[in-house]
């Protein structure tokens, strides 16, 4: 058979592939050309670390912690800033040949409209994805991510702000119900939602009966995720399909290779992303591709978008 077709659209990106290199552990993009034939033009897309309105230092060290199959993060956006990121970052994705998209973060409201204001401004930006679940300060520190009205407020300004870029809601794990969730980004104008971020976890250093992470607490990520996120993207394209709800679902949480991104797409990502498993290998992303089309030559499936929701479960 001919080649497999693995061009994805999401939400008005045109991408030649389903994989990404998501947020947090692909820098500024501008890191990966440096390594030796690294090819960033044969990513689907890549998504910038969170920006923010100003620079952040972050939080102090420890903030970084390996766990049993996954590791855990606190890293409190450390970030250059907005402006910054424009001025000394994008200058050098202009030519590199897939879609950039930016992952925004604040904390209120307010900032997150002000960076999608000026990121809007920028031409080589394909896309936002708002990472909402960072601390709001006007709600005592509980995440955007976790209340459904504050939800369709943020997501609905943003999308204002952000003219004519598709505009993606990367959802928490950390709720009750998780379509709860998704429906109200939908229904405030979200053009496509990322599932999954980091779970909330912790590591105890027994020997100092401290917390191994200075913050105590930490984003769990890795192959350890990979269930929850597995279901909860199951969880919501069933009730995107029962709500007659069309937008996409990017996958993500815990992705290794060929068969977890296929498993994803197949409980009904339109496109995957893969985090963690760049700091294990840099060139998984390359490796993933190649699996997927092997795999739809051996199925003799000539186009990766009719496995998208294929799961046949059990009654």
């Amino acid at each position: 058979m001919k080649e497999p077709n693995l061009e994805v659209n999401i939400a008005g990106i045109k991408m030649k592939n389903p994989v990404m290199a998501a947020s947090g552990t692909f820098g500024y993009g501008t890191e990966y050309p440096e390594i030796s034939k690294y090819k960033l033009d044969e990513l689907g897309a890549i998504v910038l670390k969170s920006v923010t309105l100003n620079p952040r230092p972050g939080n102090p060290p420890v903030r970084i912690a390996e766990t049993s199959a996954g590791m855990l993060n606190s890293i409190g956006l450390q970030n250059i800033g907005v402006e910054a990121l424009i001025k000394e970052k994008l200058p050098e994705l202009k030519s590199i040949g897939t879609n950039v998209i930016i992952n925004i973060a604040g904390s209120t409201i307010d900032e997150y409209v002000e960076v999608a204001k000026i990121v809007s401004r920028v031409k080589e930006v394909a896309g936002l994805e708002i990472n909402i679940s960072c601390p709001n300060v006007k709600k005592g520190g509980l995440a955007f991510g976790t209340d459904p009205e504050v939800i369709r407020e943020l997501i609905g300004r943003v999308k204002e702000a952000a003219g004519t870029l598709a505009v993606i809601a990367k959802l928490t794990p950390n709720v009750t119900d998780v379509t709860l969730i998704a429906r109200a980004a939908a229904e405030a104008g979200a053009d496509a939602i990322s599932l999954i971020n980091t779970v909330l976890g912790m590591a105890i250093d027994i020997q100092t009966k401290r917390p191994v992470l200075e913050s105590n607490t930490g984003g769990l990520s890795g192959p350890a995720i990979k269930p929850i996120a597995l279901r909860m993207v199951y969880q919501v394209s069933q009730a995107f399909k029962e709500e007659g709800i069309k937008i996409p679902i990017i996958g993500l949480g815990g992705i290794w290779d060929a068969e977890d991104a296929l498993s994803f797409i197949i409980a009904g990502a339109n496109a995957i992303q893969i985090g963690t498993a760049n700091f294990h290998d840099p060139f998984v992303c390359h490796k993933v591709i190649s699996g997927i089309k092997e795999f739809l030559i051996k199925e003799r499936c000539s186009d990766i978008n009719c496995l998208v929701g294929s799961l046949e479960p059990h009654s």
